[in-house]
């Protein structure tokens, strides 16, 4: 069980995992009110329930000073809703978030008390400072050792700061929300060009990126992203750590600030309620890209929320792996045998260091996942559990993973069920990782096919079983009592398994 506690949630389905939880989150942004509920507090949150309503706070602040009525009561009113949503979910914390809007305008505390007495708890009003490091621990807790710049981009403001070897640097703010932007410029992007460009020039010496990613964050960068996706064809349609070359995010977004958005080939895939926005957003994207020089452009799914719950955990859960955990969440609620998927991480680190594979500590890790997930799909229909397999685990809600690692999971457990066969796999998804990564998959794939048909999936048979290299043959060994276990069925996996470790042969040898 991935965690001992006993559970506080009221739904009794077996597929929840246990815990303290779940936890609530509402968000107030300058442009939208957003409700997060997460299934427990943990290392690697799972949304129970995510909802956003575009109340627009943070429109006409800059001319008056003030949140608008109408905005406000929407709000207040999503509010209401949301309050009702986290208590019918079980919640036992409700966290709100308030930032640029509630901080900048003349009627921010009004407003804050009111939205206290709805909820009955008190508001965390961020500073551009606060917004800045949570921000970059959302982004520290989803992504896997990131070093570079972290930009928060926000209906009213602009967050920047750095982080390297677990460490958030110094924030900065600027005043270049998209709002805050169409307002300023009034609609005109060669006057918001300037705008950015002025605001931005001290990020040259205050935040410079050269040979690092810029990691963006913000519902219109994301929304940026996703179009990209699909005008170049991409193959998964995950938006956490999908990258784009500096280069090719220049041109795209210097591309779309320039059109009108209703002429862009897929934009139907963004929102119409983001779409005004779009061409702001793109714009700073533009100009921070030539400011502080980065070498890609990686979305994060992650930012404040996140961080903000990051930040709640404890030391030693902070040091925990998002992606093993996340994997081990998953063997628990969906594989056969929980225990059987942990021994099946020693047991093949022995196979490939056996045969000679060499493996970066990112390989390890993606390894030891692979193995923790490699009999969600057994449900399926025998004919299926490949593909389904593949399906699930290239589109997972997992975090520490970028998406050629995505593939290496996909393709591990793919080829467990179906063989070291590419016929059915999609070449984009096999392009997304690289020669080295894909040749580990089918060895991780032919190591899983020979173990699952000694153990039929049940614990406490691998350990008692080993590998060896005899000649040029690879030696499965069986402990006496288990020798029925042979047949030709193994014995033709153990050979395919020797063939891709480079040996000619393969054997099963019962002591006794």
């Amino acid at each position: 069980m991935p965690d001992g506690t006993k559970s506080t949630c009221r739904c009794e389905a077996p597929g929840r995992l246990p815990g303290y939880g779940p936890v609530s989150v509402i968000d107030i942004g300058s442009n939208s009110v957003r409700l997060v509920v997460y299934e427990r507090l943990s290392r690697a949150p799972t949304m129970l329930f995510n909802e956003k309503m575009l109340a627009g706070l943070g429109k006409g602040l800059a001319a008056t000073g003030r949140m608008n009525r109408d905005s406000v009561n929407q709000a207040l009113g999503a509010i209401r809703r949301f309050k009702l949503l986290a208590e019918q979910s079980g919640s036992v914390e409700l966290y709100i978030l308030a930032t640029a809007a509630a901080r900048d305008a003349a009627n921010g505390p009004e407003f804050l008390a009111a939205v206290k007495e709805i909820c009955g708890v008190e508001v965390n009003l961020l500073s551009g400072t606060d917004e800045a490091r949570l921000s970059a621990l959302g982004v520290m807790s989803g992504m896997n050792r990131p070093a570079g710049i972290v930009g928060d981009l926000g209906g009213g403001s602009l967050e920047l700061i750095r982080i390297e070897n677990d460490m958030v640097g110094t924030g900065r703010t600027y005043p270049l929300g998209g709002i805050r932007l169409l307002e300023a410029s009034e609609g005109s992007i060669r006057k918001a060009e300037k705008i950015v460009a002025d605001a931005l020039e001290p990020a040259i010496v205050q935040m410079p990126c050269a040979g690092l990613p810029f990691f963006a964050v913000g519902g219109t960068w994301r929304s940026l992203a996703l179009l990209h996706m699909y005008e170049t064809g991409y193959p998964l349609h995950v938006m956490h750590n999908y990258s784009i070359r500096a280069e090719e995010a220049l041109e795209f977004a210097r591309v779309v600030a320039r059109r009108d958005p209703d002429s862009i080939d897929q934009i139907e895939v963004v929102s119409r309620s983001r779409r005004g926005l779009l061409p702001y957003g793109a714009l700073v994207l533009e100009q921070v890209i030539r400011a502080i020089r980065p070498s890609h452009v990686v979305i994060s799914a992650l930012g404040v929320r996140e961080g903000y719950l990051y930040e709640r955990l404890s030391g030693d859960e902070r040091t925990k792996d998002p992606l093993l955990e996340a994997a081990s969440e998953l063997n628990w609620v969906r594989s056969r045998s929980p225990r059987h998927a942990k021994e099946l991480v020693a047991w093949s680190e022995a196979a490939f260091s056996l045969l000679g594979i060499e493996e970066t500590e990112d390989e390890k890790r993606l390894r030891a996942a692979a193995c923790l997930v490699s009999d969600i799909g057994w449900r399926a229909h025998p004919d299926y559990r490949g593909e389904q397999s593949l399906g699930i685990l290239s589109n997972a809600s997992f975090v520490g993973i970028d998406h050629p690692g995505r593939a290496y999971l996909a393709l591990a457990v793919f080829y467990r069920h179906v063989g070291l066969v590419d016929d059915a796999v999609s070449p984009r998804i096999r392009e997304l990782a690289s020669t080295r990564l894909k040749e580990r998959a089918r060895t991780l794939g032919a190591v899983l096919r020979v173990a699952y048909l000694v153990t039929a999936s049940m614990p406490d048979v691998l350990p008692r079983t080993g590998l060896s290299i005899d000649g040029d043959r690879l030696v499965l060994n069986l402990p006496g009592d288990l020798g029925d276990l042979a047949g030709d069925r193994l014995l033709k996996r153990l050979v395919q398994l020797a063939k891709v470790g480079g040996l000619k042969d393969g054997v099963i040898r019962v002591a006794g």
